[in-house]
């Protein structure tokens, strides 16, 4: 909670955010995120005590609105998975947001990367689109960059982890539908450093 008041993003993407087993109940105190931070999660329906999908969670504050929230069909072989949610931005405008945990095997992350580059394509190709979360590709060019393709811009904010002493860019977004990117970054505090094994990364856009 420390570490998102030191982002003070607008939106959120988390992974791990669940327990791995049982009913894989949520981890984050819901009611004080949204007291304290004003942060509320998007719902998935059906999920239970969990916060998200297989572990990834998308927090979000007003003005925006989420529309709708659903998981991504994507091939897996641990228990990873994708969510995504559109947004209204209150103004006219709309923006989706995918948040998701990729396999440690990169033939498998090429194929999941794959799956949601196509979902974008097929479902929201008029709604400027957010990927972020944990990529597990260590190279900077790896089997998941290559897999996204020309119409989509991968971006690798940098080093994220060990948190303890980062060196390798595990991290990353990928951004489609005309965003701009303003700006991207690493951060890094002491709180952050012990909050979890990777720091967190984040992207400043225009979607205009």
């Amino acid at each position: 909670m420390r570490v998102l008041g030191e982002i003070d993003a607008d939106v959120v993407a988390l992974q791990e955010a669940d327990k791995r087993f049982g009913e894989r109940q949520g981890t984050l105190p819901a009611q004080i995120l949204q007291l304290e931070l004003g942060y509320k999660f998007a719902d998935i329906p059906n999920s239970g005590t969990s916060h998200g999908w297989h572990g990834n969670a998308i927090l979000y504050r007003e003005p925006l609105e989420p529309v709708e929230t659903k998981p991504v069909n994507i091939p897996v072989a641990e228990p990873r998975g994708a969510i995504a949610t559109r947004f209204d931005c209150s103004n006219g405008k709309y923006f989706q947001l995918i948040g998701t945990h990729l396999s440690l095997l990169g033939a498998m992350r090429a194929r999941q990367i794959r799956a949601i580059t196509n979902y974008i394509r097929q479902t929201m190709t008029d709604c400027p689109t957010i990927v972020a979360g944990d990529f597990n590709e260590w190279r900077e060019r790896g089997k998941a960059y290559r897999a996204a393709g020309p119409d989509f811009n991968v971006v690798t904010p940098g080093a994220s982890f060990h948190s303890a002493r980062p060196g390798l860019p595990l991290d990353r977004f990928i951004l489609s539908g005309g965003i701009r990117l303003e700006d991207c970054g690493v951060h890094k505090s002491a709180s952050a450093k012990v909050a979890s094994d990777h720091l967190p990364i984040y992207v400043d856009i225009d979607l205009n």
